[in-house]
């Protein structure tokens, strides 16, 4: 039967050539508390990135709160859990979304990395290296707050894109776990976005707040990548279970999140990028 890993799997024979590999970026999002946004703008940023000729893979990282699939309206039955416990390969696991989007849903697997034994460890590592060069970019939906297992992947990430909004209680949570992450690794590349933005002015206020403040109390330079209107069509696409730029893709906080993309995009190039190799060394060293 030719099933969606086996359609997967073709897909990889077709890209392993080394020219036509591609050095995979690892990205990150997080907020400093729940209730931002956060999984929507995981979601649709990697849409909109993908609309833009990019290849993605979003995978569900938050353990508490797994949405990603129920924010498109999918159901999933495999997840990172059925990985790390051998049930299932790397193929097996991911899903087709809407436009083709490649996702991975959450689950307990998580926890289980703190876990793993030598034997599982490898074992992993070789599933997950099977996506060298077959994404430009892999996107983590961690947890809010600041758990163990969400500092496991903003570390071991190129990047961590990290969603506030203009509301106090946000702009402290956010400073708190940049603040936190950088105790344990200071060499974390942070980048701000501004949701539920009233208008322009106060989107820009708020990001050159937070900005001034890592870079006077932690020397953390903060570029913001955009901001995002506040639109009531969010919530409504959120009960339809269709993403936001499929269902209003004209809306305010749509073209936002579509700029953000563009914008993203056109920043340098971080040679510092180490590919998939680079991530698994930083991520499985954290778990011993």
């Amino acid at each position: 039967m030719y099933d969606q890993a086996e359609a997967l799997r073709q897909l990889v024979k077709q890209n392993t050539e080394p020219q036509n590999q591609k050095k995979t970026k690892f990205i990150s999002v997080t907020s400093g508390k729940g209730g931002v946004g956060k999984s929507n703008f995981s979601l649709n940023f990697s849409l909109a990135l993908q609309r833009l000729g990019m290849n993605v893979l979003v995978i569900d990282a938050d353990i508490g709160m797994a949405n990603i699939d129920v924010l498109m309206g999918m159901s999933s039955r495999y997840s990172l859990y059925h990985l790390v416990k051998n049930e299932k390969t790397i193929w097996d696991i991911i899903s087709v979304g809407p436009e083709g989007l490649h996702y991975i849903a959450g689950g307990s697997g998580l926890l289980e990395l703190i876990r793993l034994s030598d034997e599982e460890i490898n074992r992993f590592g070789a599933e997950i290296l099977k996506l060298q060069g077959q994404y430009d970019f892999i996107i983590f939906d961690t947890g809010a707050g600041l758990s163990k297992e969400t500092t496991q992947f903003i570390t071991a990430s190129d990047e961590t894109i990290v969603v506030t909004t203009p509301e106090p209680t946000s702009i402290t949570d956010a400073y708190a776990l940049i603040k936190m992450v950088n105790s344990v690794d200071s060499s974390v590349k942070f980048k701000i976005v501004v949701n539920r933005s009233g208008d322009r002015a106060e989107g820009e206020r708020t990001a050159t707040n937070i900005a001034s403040a890592t870079k006077r109390f932690l020397n953390i330079e903060l570029p913001s990548i955009g901001y995002i209107y506040d639109d009531s069509h969010v919530s409504k696409s959120v009960k339809k279970q269709v993403p936001l730029l499929m269902l209003f893709p004209d809306c305010d906080a749509a073209n936002s999140i579509k700029q953000i993309a563009k914008e993203y995009l056109n920043l340098p190039i971080e040679s510092t990028s180490t590919g998939i190799k680079g991530f698994l060394h930083r991520l499985l060293k954290r778990t011993r």
